[in-house]
């Protein structure tokens, strides 16, 4: 038997006609030592399951066991990691492992305790931040803090319920490789609840997936030597394969097949377009340097000084092309974008677009945020009807409402255009978003890390969403993505900045992949992991300051 069994559980909220069954027929073990991951999408109840592990709710139906005795509330046995921190915000970092402490060793003197405290906050790598407060800690940090908190119950087996989810991509990896090297150091039983696949294959011994419908789905045992690098895993190929039947099997069961809409486009002119006449006659004079980034800069006064954010940012995009702008956080992507979209004033240089100098915001530009930024008193009808009625003010009411509908059934809207904006999940409040900003018809179209606050799993799923929409109408797009994947899915160059201050362009690279992808196409597709190489390396070397770490990447930069 192993250390903790589900034995046909499930779980149901409500009563009579408002029962809601989360989870169904659970039947699961986990073996001492074992690392398990469960992965699944948001909705299908992998939280209500770490809480009944972890003794804070109880099962409807079926019995939750620890080393044969049943589960009936929380213990010190089953440590639990949360995503939020639920730090004490008074106390130090040692205050907050402190209070752990006090509970499993109530006896110790005042040098012992401080010792217990000092060892599981250098266990996290906190020493030098012992003495700070939560307000003056990062994300990672802070989480750092949660998991000293947590190892220091000394609990038998380590439940972790997204505890990364929140954080930036280099953060979130840089805690796994930790949460990893520590589980290694005393083969501590765990089970970890996440979206993302790569996390799921580098930390896990087997992987079970949890299908929307709340049962287990299929099982996937992870047999790759430890300990794994994040780095040379991607040239692995028993990575590759697991990862592509992984990704293909969620998607097969996440994502319903797309029904083919049954309403059209109204042959209306957007106020910043021209007559057709004049559109033929403008064919082919524009189309190689349609959006020109000239010599950009960035400055902003500080009190020591000018700051300089950007520099030298050159480059011209084509009518019709998708550019992925990745680089790690603070290197001044979204200063570029807000520069474009005419939301951020130019310090020097200079952005046109269809030939015009680009000043101050307008319709032409239309704008997808991390955040949807939507009316919350609105329907998703009425918050994508806003701009289109500004931007076709010669079109018919009729017609209006014919361009809103056509967009929200596009991104899969279309049983949900009446509803409020408080009705709405996260992932349908973004669709709303992306078909505000292609409904404006816009020339260019600019996302800012659009799908940054969503579980990767329904990120997959706008990714997918926004390749179709755009196959359909072809406008000039840049994408801001932190995220190696989606910069491949989306562009026909990735474009990557160098770290800031002072940040610039630091590769291109050209992605000569066929079109229509899809994530799984992509990922059996010969060429996909040699560009993912590519852009990898590139942030490796970046990861920790300004300037790369290798000679060999500083003599590419000059030479390219």
């Amino acid at each position: 038997m192993g250390i903790l069994t589900l034995e046909n559980v499930s779980k149901s909220f409500g009563q009579g006609a408002h029962r809601a069954d989360v989870l169904k027929g659970i039947d699961l073990e986990v073996a001492e030592g074992e690392f398990l991951v469960i992965l699944g999408f948001s909705g299908t109840g992998k939280t209500t399951l770490i809480n009944l592990m972890a003794g804070l709710d109880q099962p409807t139906e079926g019995r939750a066991r620890f080393k044969g005795a049943a589960i009936t509330g929380p213990g010190p046995e089953r440590g639990v990691i949360f995503q939020s921190y639920s730090l004490m915000p008074w106390l130090t970092v040692s205050g907050n492992v402190g209070l752990a402490v006090d509970t499993v060793f109530p006896g110790l003197s005042r040098a012992e305790k401080a010792a217990k405290v000092a060892h599981y906050v250098d266990m996290v790598g906190l020493s030098h931040a012992a003495t700070r407060r939560p307000a003056e800690l990062s994300g990672g940090m802070r989480q750092r803090v949660n998991v000293a908190r947590a190892l220091a119950m000394k609990p038998e087996l380590l439940l972790l319920d997204e505890p990364l989810s929140a954080l930036d991509a280099l953060t979130r990896a840089n805690l796994a490789d930790e949460i990893e090297r520590i589980r290694a150091a005393d083969g501590k039983t765990c089970v970890l609840i996440t979206n993302d696949v790569d996390e799921a294959i580098l930390l896990a011994d087997r992987i079970v997936t949890l299908t929307p419908e709340g049962t287990l789905g299929r099982s996937f045992p992870v047999a790759m030597p430890r300990p794994r690098d994040r780095a040379a895993m991607n040239t692995d190929a028993e990575y590759k394969r697991l990862r592509a039947e992984v990704t293909g099997y969620l998607m097969d069961i996440g994502i319903e097949a797309r029904v083919e809409g049954t309403r059209h486009l109204p042959d209306v002119q957007p106020i910043h377009g021209v007559p057709s006449a004049v559109a033929d006659a403008q064919k082919g004079l524009l189309d190689n340097r349609f959006l020109d980034f000239g010599q950009l800069h960035k400055v902003y006064p500080t009190p020591k000084g000018p700051l300089t954010v950007v520099e030298d940012f050159d480059l011209k995009v084509d009518r019709g092309e998708f550019i992925s702008l990745i680089g790690h956080s603070g290197c001044g992507k979204s200063t570029v974008l807000t520069m474009a979209a005419g939301l951020n004033e130019i310090s020097q240089g200079a952005i046109k677009l269809d030939g015009r100098h680009v000043e101050g915001a307008d319709p032409e530009r239309a704008v997808v945020f991390q955040s949807p930024n939507l009316f919350p008193w609105l329907t998703a009808r009425e918050n994508c009807a806003i701009g289109v009625d500004k931007v076709y003010p010669r079109a018919s009411r009729a017609e209006r409402q014919e361009v809103v509908e056509y967009y929200l059934e596009r991104v899969g809207l279309a049983d949900a255009m009446d509803r409020p904006a408080t009705a709405l999940s996260n992932g349908m409040q973004q669709r709303v978003g992306i078909a505000r900003a292609f409904a404006l018809s816009p020339k260019l179209l600019l996302l800012d890390e659009p799908f940054g606050m969503l579980d990767s799993l329904t990120r997959w799923e706008l990714q997918e969403v926004l390749m179709e929409v755009w196959s359909r109408t072809k406008v000039t797009a840049i994408c801001v993505t932190h995220d190696v994947d989606e910069a491949i899915l989306l562009a026909d160059r990735v474009v990557m900045m160098t770290n800031g201050p002072q940040a610039t362009i630091g590769r291109i690279t050209k992605v000569d992949l066929p079109r229509p992808r899809t994530r799984k196409a992509l990922l059996e597709h010969p060429d996909y992991y040699a560009y993912r190489q590519d852009v990898l390396d590139f942030l490796e070397e970046y990861e920790h300051g300004a300037t790369p770490k290798s000679p060999r990447t500083a003599a590419r930069m000059a030479a390219e």
